[in-house]
């Protein structure tokens, strides 16, 4: 199995959420909280390697700055 390479840190999102989650995130254009508020966590959680853990982590981080996700 190929080594997963790690983009991190991609904008503004916290490493905690692993590098698996940040490169699919930045793959799909995802690089900074405002970007993750535009979403859902039903959206989020699609996009494969985006799992509950890093959601939980990103879910949190938004709350620290004062945003929220997308249909709250």
């Amino acid at each position: 199995m190929a080594a997963t390479p790690d983009v991190r840190p991609v904008g503004d999102l916290p490493d905690s959420i692993g590098k698996t989650a940040a490169r699919e995130l930045s793959l799909h254009g995802i690089t900074s909280l405002k970007e993750v508020a535009a979403h859902s966590r039903k959206e989020l959680l699609a996009i494969h390697g985006v799992g509950p853990k890093a959601i939980a982590i990103l879910g949190e981080t938004l709350r620290a700055k004062g945003l929220e996700h997308r249909g709250q």
